[in-house]
């Protein structure tokens, strides 16, 4: 379950990098969702005692 969090986490990160240098509008809920997924990765980070 924690691998498919950060695939999604990740998969969030790179729609929101294209998103953001390629000048398309995708309205504010792309940065709420990358907000999401660095928290997601943050936590498991955390529980992994890598941080």
């Amino acid at each position: 379950m924690g691998n498919l969090l950060y695939l999604i986490a990740v998969i969030i990160i790179i729609i929101w990098a294209i998103s953001f240098l390629g000048g398309f509008y995708t309205g504010g809920i792309i940065h709420l969702l990358l907000v999401i997924a660095i928290i997601m990765i943050v936590i498991k980070a955390l529980n992994r005692g890598n941080i």
